[in-house]
């Protein structure tokens, strides 16, 4: 994993309960599976904790990993290091996406109540007024009641948002092509195509995955077909966006955007979307940040707790699932 990672995934708490389960060295955290005491490690190794930066498990390392039975991962997505690999040797994998999918849905969320709310435009324009204002007729389309949010994919993520949208008075529309009708309106949604969903909504926010099929799903034609001062959200892939498409519609102030991903990841510093007023632009931090690591490493802890105890993994991820995941 990456270097510090796991001092800041660990709190005490966590750390003592990883000991008690499991026979390691909590000082032994490695980003390169050719170092001696990693591939010391690595020959008698029976499960693997991995997080960002893990390198690809492949036929290599697996060579040099005969006792390895199973991988628990404490972040997100196990796309970058778990490989075909694994899955011909059958080794279990468990992950925990849905413990980093709760910040980024509560980011999301906070992100459509503030851009209906207008507050991106509302935090200029009194900037450049510091003074009293009839803030009511200037912002009289403004606020959350009865707004239309579009929600593309009903992903882990996706669900979650869907979930803590529920108790504001919203009218939310779905588009997932794997979701039916009756799902979607069990998930609290309306289900509706992507064209109408970026007519409809106030806000857009983008939750499918990181696929061939999604590269560039918001494209400059649905771009144009969001209404005037809508916002778009993405907290999923910055390659799902059209970026040239978006930066055109951004700089004519037609549409404002919280984006938390970037088509690169990160931007040259010449970019405008650093100072566009009607962008808030944030370094990929909507999953878990600060405290919220502990969450994930807790996560992986009750996954080592039950493969330890003989039980299955309780996240589990199987080769199916990597076709239609982050």
């Amino acid at each position: 994993m990456q270097p510090g990672l796991a001092g800041r995934l660990l709190d005490g708490h966590t750390l003592a309960r990883l000991t008690d389960l499991a026979d390691l060295d909590p000082a032994l955290v490695v980003d390169d599976f050719t170092e001696p005491r990693a591939a010391a490690a690595l020959a008698r190794t029976e499960v693997l904790i991995s997080s960002w930066g893990c390198p690809p498990l492949d036929e290599a390392v697996l060579a040099r990993a005969p006792a390895l039975r199973a991988v628990v991962h404490a972040a997100g997505s196990v796309k970058h290091h778990i490989t075909d690999a694994c899955w011909r040797r059958g080794i279990q994998v468990t992950s925990a996406a849905w413990a980093n999918a709760l910040p980024v849905a509560e980011y999301t969320v906070a992100a459509v109540l503030f851009a209906n709310k207008q507050v991106l435009r509302l935090r200029e324009d009194y900037r450049a007024r510091r003074a009293r204002h009839d803030w009511q007729a200037a912002y009289a389309t403004a606020g959350n009641y009865r707004r239309t949010v579009g929600i593309i994919g009903a992903s882990r993520i996706g669900r979650r948002v869907l979930d803590l949208l529920r108790p504001y008075d919203l009218d939310v529309v779905l588009h997932d092509p794997f979701v039916d009708p009756d799902r979607a309106r069990e998930l609290g949604a309306r289900p509706v195509e992507l064209d109408e969903l970026c007519a409809l909504g106030d806000v857009v926010s983008v939750h499918a995955p990181e696929l061939p099929t999604t590269r560039h799903l918001l494209d400059r034609r649905q771009l144009a077909l969001m209404r005037d001062g809508a916002t778009l959200i993405n907290t999923s892939r910055g390659s799902l966006v059209d970026q040239d498409a978006l930066l055109a519609e951004l700089t004519t102030g037609r549409l404002n955007a919280v984006l938390d991903v970037t088509d690169p990841e990160v931007l040259p510093p010449d970019s405008p979307l650093y100072d566009l007023p009607n962008v808030l632009l944030t370094p990929h931090v909507a999953g878990s940040l600060g405290g919220e690591l502990h969450r994930m490493a807790a996560a992986a802890v009750d996954e080592l707790a039950r493969y330890s105890a003989g039980l299955p993994f309780a996240h589990a991820v199987h080769a199916h699932d990597m076709h239609q995941s982050a």
